[in-house]
C-alpha cells in the first residue's frame, strides 16, 4: 500500500486501508492520486491498483480443497494489472472483470486493464 487508500464497504461506509486489512466481497478500494495498492487473494491471485482507481471486488469466492471458485472484479476508474491464481488456472470461464463499456473473460494471465471514466 503507498499513500491515501480507501476501502468502502456495501453501506457506504469509508475507513483508511492499512496493510494486512482483509477485504471482503462488494468492497470498493478507492486510491488517491499518487496512491496505489496490492492484494493478494486466497486462490493466490494479485490484483495491484493504480493511482485514482475505484475497483470494486464484486464477487469472490474459493475453496481450497477443490479449487472451485470464481471472481468478479469492476473497475470504475483508473488501472489494474491481474496476475490470476487458481482460479483463473483451473476454472479461467469463472474469473470476469468489468468496466463501463465492456466485460473481459480472462483465461489465466497477467493484464492490465485501464478505464478513464467518471465512477
Amino acid at each position: 500500500m503507498r499513500g491515501d487508500v480507501q476501502l468502502l464497504s456495501a453501506d457506504g461506509a469509508s475507513r483508511g486501508a492499512t496493510p494486512g486489512d482483509a477485504v471482503e466481497p462488494i468492497d470498493r478500494i478507492v486510491t488517491g492520486a499518487d496512491s496505489g495498492a496490492s492484494m493478494v487473494l486466497r486462490d493466490g491471485t494479485s490484483l495491484v491498483v493504480g493511482p485514482s482507481s475505484r475497483l470494486d471486488l464484486k464477487q469472490f469466492h474459493f475453496d481450497s480443497t477443490t479449487q472451485d471458485g470464481g471472481m468478479l472484479v469492476s473497475l470504475l476508474r483508473g488501472s489494474m494489472r491481474m496476475i490470476t491464481g487458481l482460479i483463473g488456472k483451473t476454472h479461467p470461464d469463472a474469473v470476469r472483470v468489468e468496466t463501463q463499456t465492456a466485460v473481459i473473460g480472462i483465461r489465466g494471465t497477467d493484464f492490465i486493464v485501464q478505464v478513464d471514466g467518471q465512477p
